[in-house]
């Protein structure tokens, strides 16, 4: 991941994994395909040996010697000592089996980094073999924290992911996504065992892009594909378990009125969402209808970049006052609405998602470079500084 030959440094993931592979003895780095895993573990190997001495051992699934080495995992890694690295484990996902009797050695020898494209077989077979052995470490694309202050369109325009950011220009970006998703449709999927013809499975995807920040509605969907609403389900739990499809439980809190139970999607990077919609550049998409919820995934995303996805929900209820983020964490409740606009106001459904869930603190986030108080619970907080929430909503936790 360069810049102008500068090696984009990304502290927070490094410092979240080297935390956790002091804490446990397998760690676990998931995200979507070409997020920057590989290189960040690197990184993170490298720090790793300078600090300790031990050596480093690394195994690419992509690889074919890698691939024959782990054929026999058992007498392949048993000996190895230090820190031993597999790239793209669900190539081979029995490994998760091998890998459970090593992480219970006496004194731990070995520390595993694993990495894998995120689905729901590789999740699947970490929960059933590495409970309460692994600990992981979500790597999404860069994230506003990493880059210049100067970053925010270009980031929103083309999204997070090293190569489309780091692009020499608008179109080789859009090309490099267009190529990503026909890449991640014609090949990731199916070697994850998964049977959707990739035209099928594209349709789908922008369609989604259409439903972008709205409430689920798989009959709707189910209808536009001649299919039905089990098989629309599935197909969102495929791009879900990709990481490419973010989708957001609603709250239900213990009132007195109606409210929405089903979820809400999001096409997780925005440049990828751009690509499925055909929006080429600032100015196209300053004019599209899907204007606004672009501004909404796309900061709702480097918020829970920055605070975590854990407890993370919207709220709606049937007669419109909504919350676009509601997250939890110590006793705290801290509410977020996403604003594509100049001067954010207090609005009557602001007013009424404070009282009725008893929020702590409320952030308009907008585009701006003004914060100002609306309130005395409400701010309006431009996205370029919403890293200063992170200190106080995670403690200073990660570094």
């Amino acid at each position: 991941m360069r810049q102008s030959s500068k090696l984009i440094e990304r502290p927070r993931l490094m410092n979240q994994t080297l935390q956790f592979l002091d804490e446990a003895p397998v760690t676990v780095l998931l995200g979507a395909r070409q997020t920057g895993k590989t290189t960040l573990a690197q990184m993170v190997a490298e720090i790793f040996e300078n600090r300790t001495g031990a050596a480093v051992h690394r195994f690419d699934l992509e690889r074919a010697a890698s691939r024959a080495a782990l054929s026999t995992p058992e007498i392949t890694l048993e000996s190895l000592r230090g820190l031993i690295v597999i790239d793209e484990i669900q190539r081979i996902p029995q490994l998760f089996e091998t890998l459970r009797p090593l992480a219970d050695r006496a004194n731990a020898p070995a520390r595993f980094m694993v990495l894998g494209s995120a689905s729901p077989g590789l999740v699947r077979g970490v929960s059933e073999s590495l409970a309460g052995r692994a600990l992981f470490v979500q790597v999404p694309g860069f994230g506003m924290d990493e880059l210049s202050a100067n970053a925010q369109d270009s980031l929103w325009i083309r999204g997070g992911f090293p190569r489309s950011w780091l692009a020499s220009s608008e179109g080789a970006s859009r090309r490099w996504r267009e190529a990503f998703i026909a890449t991640f449709l014609e090949r990731d999927i199916p070697q994850l065992g998964i049977r959707v013809p990739s035209e099928t499975l594209r349709r789908f995807w922008t369609m989604l892009a259409h439903y972008h920040g709205q409430t689920w509605n798989a009959s709707e969907l189910a209808r536009s594909l001649a299919t039905s609403p089990k098989t629309a389900l599935y197909y969102r739990d495929i791009l879900a378990g990709s990481y490419v499809l973010r989708v957001l439980p609603p709250w239900l809190e213990n009132l007195k009125k109606r409210q929405v139970k089903s979820p809400k999607i999001y096409i997780r990077d925005s440049g990828l969402l751009h690509t499925l919609l055909g929006i080429d550049d600032m100015a196209a998409l300053r004019s599209h209808p899907r204007y606004g919820a672009s501004w909404e995934g796309f900061a709702l995303e480097q918020l829970l970049t920055l605070l975590g996805s854990d407890n993370a929900y919207f709220w709606s209820t049937q007669r419109g006052a909504e919350l676009d983020l509601l997250l939890f964490r110590a006793g705290m409740r801290w509410g977020f609405e996403f604003k594509c606009t100049d001067a954010p106001t207090m609005t009557k459904s602001i007013h009424i998602a404070l009282n009725d869930l008893c929020l702590d603190r409320l952030y308009i986030v907008y585009p701006g470079e003004k914060h100002y108080r609306l309130h005395d619970k409400v701010e309006a907080i431009p996205l370029a500084e919403c890293e200063k929430l992170q200190k106080i909503w995670l403690g200073k936790r990660w570094g």
